[in-house]
């Protein structure tokens, strides 16, 4: 039913009213592509006629902040010194200590190159037996960039380009090569040409290699033209001495003769379903076409490509929806890294308005993460109410952000939680907590997660996962009652048996416990005959277990 323009001022009078009244006040705080966020998001809530939830009490939004930024819950030390900061500015604050603190910079660009490396060569990449891949060389290298906040322009063409050796510490060693190592020799690069289309601009061709797609603009000319940017790389194995077992790649840019044999002319063939054969040679997906020799010396493809690449208006979309995906559990599309015009966002308009201020702020990903982490929608309950419980995506209705949307921890951030509780996330070198990191993460990753690269990881419940978490060591380590530990310290303040139990749900939930977890605490008190550490020990052992601590909410 169409309303009258009265009507709808006096819908938007009513919802502005509606909204939480403190954030007017800290509105002038905020960059403002964060208010250009809320502008959008607010309007949707309009069309909508969608009431938002409350903000999210301290505690809940310090601990969601801490996960998506630099990978763990916080400390009990960096909650408290939040909560008791009451300054109108904190929340600006506490996001810019997370991503400009020198404290925290090891953190951050971990926490950031493990999500990217998931993405650019999934979870199990690099492990496979005489893999291309080097996991560590492809996780230095972003550990790196994200450490001096490479711009992401960079990183891009970096990736997109790179030549040399997978493996660290080997000579010509660039890690960024191990993007494409395992991707450009096998089936003519298509692996390529679709992993790259798809990550980096948000346009799914695989389906389009063999056939054209009636849903999908890309056609099959397309594909190859966009895979014949890959045909001059190849990855070249290089040997353990004395044996056949791979010890990591070279990748090179050769000369590529084409299918007609011609390098002057480096055109490929591709073969349409009904069995007329058709040329290719590159053209990038603006129609903008390249030398089509395929001589080095003439024309570099993937740098060639590279430039193209980011220059288009697809890329800084790209990473804007992954981005938003990340902080606010759904992106503006669904999947995440498809773009093309058959899917339509969900806020189409603030999705190309963010994408343009990106490129405006130099690609600073920095920037970006400070732009959605201090947005409203970010600082929303996950607690729906009868005024939005309709806006549930996983009922495929497009997300409209009246909530926070809840979501299961990634392996690697219930990994670093787990070892923050312990207080031993700085023991050893940096390469001896790598190591024993992707020991336990192999292990988990097997029983919780995909060989998709998906950036969030499944919980069902499965045997292996409640032993995991029952009896692992890491679990072992956070409840100990040792001295110098969270629980053994805590056990030994001077304070009342009610405070240590609030600050236990608070470590672990970011709230305190609710009355009737207070009264399951005195009865394991009881139990426990009056002994509080071992009170302390099995309730933080069952914080740990349940749903509500692996959720970020």
């Amino acid at each position: 039913m169409t309303k009258c323009p009265q009507t709808i001022t006096r819908i938007a009078v009513v919802f502005a009213a509606l909204l939480p009244a403190t954030w007017s006040v800290a509105q002038s705080n905020v960059p403002s592509q964060t208010q250009l966020i809320d502008k959008h998001i607010r309007q949707g809530w309009v069309d909508y006629e969608l009431k938002p939830s409350p903000e999210a009490p301290d505690g809940l939004w310090c601990r969601r902040v801490y996960l998506d930024i630099i990978g763990r819950i916080p400390t009990p030390e960096e909650l408290d010194e939040f909560l008791q900061d009451k300054s109108s500015d904190k929340d600006q604050r506490l996001v810019n200590k997370l991503l400009h603190d020198d404290r925290y910079t090891e953190e951050y660009a971990r926490n950031w190159a493990t999500i990217w490396t998931n993405v650019l060569i999934g979870q199990t990449g690099g492990n496979e037996r005489n893999s291309l891949t080097s996991r560590p060389g492809m996780s230095k290298y972003l550990r790196d960039s994200f450490a001096r906040n490479k711009p992401y322009n960079d990183m891009v063409f970096e990736l997109v380009t790179a030549t040399g050796s997978t493996k660290p510490g080997t000579e010509n060693f660039n890690g960024a090569t191990n993007f494409l190592a395992m991707k450009v020799n096998d089936d003519q690069a298509t692996l390529a040409t679709s992993s790259t289309s798809r990550i980096f601009m948000g346009l799914q061709v695989q389906c389009t290699q063999c056939h054209n797609h009636p849903f999908n603009q890309w056609k099959q000319q397309k594909f190859w033209e966009f895979n014949s940017f890959f045909r001059q790389t190849r990855a070249l194995r290089r040997y353990v001495p004395g044996t056949r077992d791979v010890s990591h790649a070279e990748l090179v840019d050769e000369d590529f003769a084409g299918e007609m044999g011609d390098p002057s002319k480096a055109i490929v063939f591709y073969e349409l379903r009904n069995g007329v054969t058709r040329t290719a040679g590159p053209v990038f997906m603006d129609g903008t076409e390249v030398d089509v020799s395929g001589y080095v010396s003439d024309v570099n493809r993937r740098e060639a490509l590279g430039k193209m690449m980011i220059e288009s208006e697809f890329m800084d979309k790209m990473i804007v929806n992954r981005m938003w995906a990340h902080f606010m559990g759904y992106a503006f599309t669904k999947p995440v890294d498809d773009l093309g015009p058959h899917n339509v966002a969900s806020h189409p308009v603030l999705l190309d308005e963010l994408g343009a201020e990106f490129r405006k702020a130099s690609f600073d990903m920095k920037q970006l993460i400070q732009w959605i982490a201090l947005s409203e929608p970010y600082r929303l309950s996950s607690q729906t109410t009868g005024s939005n419980a309709s806006d549930n995506p996983q009922m495929g209705e497009p997300p409209k952000f009246t909530h926070f949307y809840l979501r299961q921890m990634s392996a690697e951030q219930l990994y670093q939680s787990l070892l923050s509780t312990a207080k031993s996330s700085g023991q050893g070198s940096y390469e001896q907590q790598e190591e024993k990191r992707n020991r336990w993460l192999q292990q988990f990753v097997t029983a919780f997660g995909t060989d998709e690269g998906d950036e969030s990881t499944s919980f069902n419940g499965s045997i292996p996962q409640a032993l995991m978490m029952f009896n692992g060591d890491l679990v072992k380590n956070a409840t100990s009652i040792e001295s110098g530990t969270f629980l053994g310290d805590l056990s030994r303040q001077n304070l009342k048996p009610i405070e240590k139990v609030n600050r236990l749900f608070l470590a672990g939930m970011g709230r305190r416990a609710s009355r009737d977890e207070l009264t399951i605490a005195n009865k394991l008190l009881a139990a426990r005959k009056g002994d509080q550490a071992e009170m302390l020990q099995d309730l933080w052992w069952a914080i740990l277990n349940s749903n509500e601590f692996i959720l970020n909410h």
